[in-house]
């Protein structure tokens, strides 16, 4: 039990911050939760969106640590099936912190002033960038690893991918690939789209240091510098 919820102090103490940040912020300016989507508050949609990377975090949390030190899945319906049922989870909550932050940025779209020129480059630009990342973890990294099959398959051993955006960072998918969430705020000018995906980018890496990186030690015996 020690190990499986070893640096979760930290982990929730982090989060409680944010939600309390979130909170000041989100209510520093009317505009921020203003408007209505399908008869719901931009304030109900931000507060689903805040939600769904808490409980796809813990979900990722909690099936890597009873696996990684249990092998409680794996025991009882083989790696293949554990896998899978396990992938499906993560993609459904995957998907649905881009979902649910789209919808967010409809309830309150053009809350946010800026130049559309601009809006439209920066979105460019990211877009360019998650697509490489895209491409680097299917190519290099491949899906499964990023799924985290090394928490699953004991016999699983590859080096560090020092290859496509991976060159030029170990942490990729933390620092790129979450730029994506950052797209329907931008497109749609919504300043609540534009906070819930801050707060997943500085949320991940929440995961990362109190999940990811010691699991990290224990599976490989080092982490990358």
């Amino acid at each position: 039990m020690k190990e499986i919820f070893g640096y979760q102090t930290w982990h929730y103490l982090a989060l409680l911050f944010l939600l309390i940040s979130l909170e000041i912020l989100s209510t520093s300016n009317e505009t921020i939760m203003s408007g209505f989507l399908w008869g719901l508050s931009t304030k109900t949609w931000f507060w689903i969106a805040v939600a769904v990377p808490i409980l796809h975090q813990i979900y990722v949390w909690l099936v890597w640590r009873l696996e990684l030190y249990t092998a409680v899945f794996t025991k009882n319906y083989g790696l293949e099936k554990a896998f899978k049922i396990y992938k499906i989870g993560f993609s459904l909550l995957f998907v649905s912190r881009l979902l649910f932050i789209i919808f967010l940025a409809f309830s309150n779209r053009n809350s946010l002033e800026v130049n559309p020129s601009l809006a439209y480059v920066v979105a460019a630009v990211i877009t360019v960038v998650v697509l490489y990342l895209f491409y680097s973890v299917i190519k290099y990294f491949t899906i499964d690893r990023a799924y985290g099959i090394d928490h699953f398959d004991k016999n699983y051993n590859e080096p560090y991918v020092k290859k496509g955006i991976f060159r030029f960072t170990d942490n990729g998918m933390y620092i790129y690939g979450l730029m994506i969430l950052y797209l329907p705020g931008i497109l749609l000018f919504s300043k609540a789209a534009l906070l819930v995906a801050l707060f997943n980018h500085i949320y991940i890496w929440v995961h990362y240091y109190t999940t990811e990186r010691p699991d990290m030690k224990k599976i490989y015996g080092t982490i990358p510098d």
